[in-house]
C-alpha cells in the first residue's frame, strides 16, 4: 500500500508538472511569478507545519535539527556544482521568471537543453527519494510532502520547457523529454521505499533532510526572485499567494486528519 502511494505521487508529480509546463505556453507570462509565490508558501507550509514537527517526534530533536542544518548546507554545495538547480548565472529561469522568457526569445547565454535535462533528472530522482521518506512515515505526511514538491516543480518545469524550445526542440519533443526526465522521480521513490525502511532509526534525521530541501528551495532559490519586483502591488500579491500556499497545506492537513 505504501509503495502504491509512492508510485502514485511520483507519477502524478512528473506528469502534472510537465503537462502544466507545456500548457503554460498558452497562458500569460505574468502567471509564472504567481506560481512561484504559491510554491513558496506550499514548501514552507509543508516543512514547518508537518515535516519538522514529525521529525522532532520521531527522534532526538537535536538530531533532526542537525539534519536540517546539514541538508541546507548540502543543497548549497550541490547547487554550486550545478546538480540541484542547474543554474550558473544569476539570471537563470528559476531565480528570475523574466529570464526564461528572454531565453525563449533568443538570449540563451550558452545553456543547452541537454544540460537542463541532466540537472532536472538528478533533481527529480532526489524528489522521489524525499517523497518515499515522507510516505514511509505516514500517508498524511507523504501526501503533504508530495503536494509541496509538485508545487515547486511547476514553475521550474515552465522555465526548462522554454529553454528546450529555444534549444531547437519542438513542443512535442520538449514535452516528451520532460516526461522522460520525470520518470527519475519514480526510480527515486522505489529506491527510497526499499532502501530507507532499513534505516528507520534515522527517520527523524531523514525527515529533517526532507524539510531542509523544501526550506532551501523556497528561501534560497525562489524568494530572491520575488525581490526583483518590489512594487507595493506586486508585494501584496506575493504575500497573499504565499499565505494561500501555506493555507492550502494547512487545509489538506486538516482534511487528512479527519
Amino acid at each position: 500500500m505504501t509503495l502504491g502511494w509512492i508510485l502514485a505521487a511520483s507519477i502524478a508529480g512528473g506528469t502534472l508538472s510537465a503537462g502544466l509546463a507545456a500548457f503554460s505556453l498558452y497562458l500569460r507570462a505574468s502567471w509564472l511569478p504567481m506560481l512561484i509565490s504559491y510554491a513558496i508558501g506550499a514548501l514552507l507550509g509543508a516543512s514547518f507545519l508537518e515535516v519538522i514537527p514529525n521529525a522532532f517526534e520521531l527522534g532526538p530533536p537535536r538530531q533532526a535539527a542537525a539534519a536540517i542544518l546539514a541538508g541546507i548546507f548540502g543543497f548549497f554545495v550541490l547547487e554550486k556544482l550545478l546538480l540541484w538547480r542547474h543554474c550558473h548565472t544569476e539570471n537563470c529561469e528559476v531565480h528570475d521568471p523574466h529570464a526564461a522568457h528572454e531565453r525563449a526569445s533568443g538570449h540563451d547565454h550558452g545553456r543547452s537543453g541537454a544540460l537542463i535535462m541532466v540537472g532536472d533528472t538528478v533533481h527529480n530522482f532526489v524528489d522521489g527519494v524525499l517523497i518515499a521518506a515522507a510516505f514511509l512515515q505516514s500517508t498524511e505526511l507523504g501526501v503533504i510532502a508530495a503536494l509541496a514538491i509538485i508545487a515547486h516543480e511547476i514553475p521550474q518545469e515552465v522555465g526548462d520547457f522554454l529553454i528546450l524550445l529555444h534549444s531547437g526542440y519542438t513542443r512535442g519533443q520538449a514535452l516528451a523529454v520532460n516526461l522522460l526526465s520525470s520518470t527519475a522521480t519514480i526510480f527515486g521513490g522505489v529506491l527510497g521505499f526499499y532502501g530507507l525502511q532499513y534505516v528507520r532509526e534515522w527517520e527523524g534525521a531523514l525527515l529533517g533532510f526532507v524539510a531542509a530541501s523544501m526550506i532551501y528551495v523556497a528561501v534560497a532559490d525562489l524568494i530572491p526572485g520575488l525581490h526583483r519586483r518590489p512594487e507595493l502591488r506586486d508585494t501584496a500579491s506575493q504575500a497573499f499567494l504565499i499565505a494561500l500556499g501555506i493555507g492550502s497545506i494547512a487545509g489538506v492537513r486538516m482534511l487528512l486528519a479527519h
